[in-house]
């Protein structure tokens, strides 16, 4: 009872951390979202003349007239040089008066970077900076989001709390990745996507299990705080829709061909921005200050571009001002209303991506989380004006594609594909697009493999610092199998029959025996499970080696201990044969080692170590 008791109060204690923790967050990105708010009606409005789109149900807190009246008559010159104004400012803030650690990161890899090389810590001045330059770059049209500076901010509170509440190391990190995923929840009004964009972002094909139950509790209470503050409901408005028809095998095959779809688009976002960011923090030899502001130059550049493209149509250059400037937010809305031409859409899907590799490669700061759900809907918005140009019947919702093409294409680029499935839901407001967007997300995340826009993911958590220790024991290091393994082993030989293979497996009382010929050569391995079905289906007087599992995870003598316990953890198995390698691929069993084999050895050899030190 008292181990109950025990249990329940530490249990609540940290349920307190937690929500407190998601509290602040919410509290912190508010004001981050009103600052930045300013620094768009300042430079945007007052100083460009334009008044960007945003999502149907955003709120805004500040409006300045235009210094010269509204941008109507184009080429829109002082526009063009405003991205350039806002990134000279943050520039010199971010690399001369306040310097940051490590400015070739943007901000989300900032967060990843924090949780797995600098043990769940980010300092507070680090984060304040980097939000502030953050607002100035986004607030004054470079391209990039507040969702990664957001998270970044998210994951500082969670840093200032874990000291405050003076948690261990294991414990900083959970509250690090939870809190980063309440700063989406709370900035994008996504709960479930942000808790999962907090696990999921910090490797490449793994999660951070662990801190889910931290990711939900901080995710909901920040959320909580930003519906208080700035109403309640999704950010985004999308029409209706007949299920039935996106459910038919025709259009659920469309939506696995727009998953594959994104892949050449994805490889391209990813290779520019690294490409940008070598050249500008490897081979361009000017001061670090100025850079951003040369990316912002480029950004205007190209907006001029898509003005020239636009052939003076004002509201086209409007349409494309509202993709290329800012993270995308007003222009997303627009492909979900349907309301984008094939031209504006198929200029931004590629615009979009150069614009937001100048801006992030350039050292500007912000994330490339909105902006990849840019890219995605301008591309899947063009792949559905097209498909409903021929196939009218079928593809009766063009703008579909553009909020399954965002999911996809962030999916893959950020190697997050549960996050991207539950944004879907969140904007849609319910499950019922799960299926379409499960079928384009899938292929585009499986085929985009290790490339990622975040290149502080590591593979899994076996390769990551924060969990080094869990995954390697130092006095393994150097111990060989051929010191470990058990050389008695039961075996069943492959000339035996089902039915005696299962009578020996009876007696001695085994679950799983490797399958030996007559030299002794390991043939394969089967459980008592295979042969009892084996049996069942009449095949009692079968040769054992017909029907064994013969692609078998294997250990070899000279292997080091720490290697086979990567297997073992991998491929979650408890034992492995041992076999000495021959010629043509032959495998002379010799031996089994499990972890209990490996545990014995690592006591032993502590104990010697005890022993030689006293």
């Amino acid at each position: 009872m008292t181990g109950e008791i025990k249990y329940l109060s530490e249990w609540a204690k940290q349920t307190f951390h937690y929500a407190v923790t998601g509290i602040f967050v919410g509290l912190i990105i508010a004001g981050f979202f009103i600052c930045m708010d300013l620094f768009s009606s300042l430079f945007l409005q007052y100083l460009g003349g334009y008044i960007p789109p945003s999502p149907r149900y955003e709120r805004h807190f500040f409006y300045f007239s235009p210094l010269s009246g509204p941008v109507h008559t184009w080429l829109p010159l002082p526009l063009a040089f405003i991205p350039a104004l806002g990134g000279l400012i943050a520039g010199v803030l971010k690399y001369k008066l306040f310097r940051v650690a490590k400015p070739e990161l943007h901000e989300t890899d900032v967060f990843i970077d924090g949780f797995h090389n600098e043990n769940g810590r980010i300092k507070a001045r680090e984060g304040l900076i980097r939000g502030i330059c953050s607002a100035l770059t986004i607030g004054s049209g470079g391209s990039a989001g507040r969702e990664g500076p957001s998270a970044m901010l998210g994951a500082t509170v969670g840093s200032l709390f874990s000291r405050l509440f003076k948690l261990d190391a294991r414990e900083r990190r959970k509250i690090l990745a939870a809190a980063a995923g309440a700063g989406i929840a709370a900035i994008f009004k996504s709960p479930l996507g942000g808790a999962f964009f907090g696990i999921e972002t910090l490797y490449r094909r793994d999660m951070e299990v662990d801190a889910l139950v931290p990711a939900i509790i901080c995710s909901i209470t920040s959320y909580i705080v930003a519906c208080s503050l700035f109403g309640h409901g999704h950010l985004y408005e999308i029409g209706t829709y007949d299920i039935t028809i996106l459910l038919k095998p025709f259009s659920l095959l469309l939506f696995l061909a727009l998953g594959i779809a994104c892949i050449p688009f994805v490889y391209m976002f990813i290779k520019l921005l690294e490409i940008i960011r070598t050249f500008f923090f490897g081979k361009l030899r000017m001061p670090d200050c100025f850079k951003p502001a040369l990316g912002g130059f480029i950004i205007g550049v190209l907006l001029l571009i898509g003005c020239f493209v636009a052939g003076r149509d004002t509201d086209t250059e409007l349409e494309i001002a509202s993709g290329i400037l800012g993270g995308g937010y007003g222009f997303i809305q627009e492909a979900f209303y349907g309301r984008l031409t094939l031209t504006v859409l198929a200029f931004i899907a590629v615009a979009k991506i150069i614009a937001t590799a100048v801006t992030l490669g350039s050292g500007g700061s912000g994330g490339s989380f909105i902006p990849s759900l840019a890219m995605g809907a301008s591309l899947g918005g063009a792949i559905g004006l097209v498909l409903n140009y021929f196939f009218p019947e079928t593809v009766r919702y063009p703008w579909v594609f553009a909020l399954i093409g965002a999911a996809a294409f962030f999916g893959a680029a950020a190697n997050a594909p549960l996050t991207a499935l539950f944004i879907v839901c969140e904007i849609s407001g319910s499950y019922t697009l799960f299926v379409p967007a499960l079928l384009a997300i899938i292929p585009a995340y499986s085929l985009v493999g290790r490339r990622t826009i975040y290149p502080g993911q590591y593979e899994t958590r076996r390769e990551s610092p924060a969990h080094k220790r869990e995954f390697m024991v130092d006095l393994l290091e150097g111990i060989k199998v051929k010191d470990a393994y058990t050389k008695g082993v039961l075996t069943i030989p492959g000339d035996n029959t089902v039915k005696e293979a299962l009578y020996f497996a009876e007696r001695t009382g085994h679950i799983a025996y490797p399958v030996i010929d007559r030299e002794g050569r390991m043939i394969g391995i089967t459980t008592i499970m295979e042969l009892e079905e084996e049996r069942e289906k009449g095949f009692a007087y079968k040769r054992v080696s017909q029907m064994c599992t013969r692609d078998v995870i294997v250990a070899y003598p000279e292997e080091y201990l720490e290697d086979v316990l990567y297997k073992m953890d991998r491929y979650n198995i408890g034992r492995l044969p041992v076999v000495e390698p021959g010629e043509g691929g032959e495998r002379r069993l010799i031996g089994i080692i499990s972890r209990s084999d490996i545990i014995r050895e690592h006591c032993r050899r502590r104990s010697l170590l005890r022993s030689s030190s006293e």
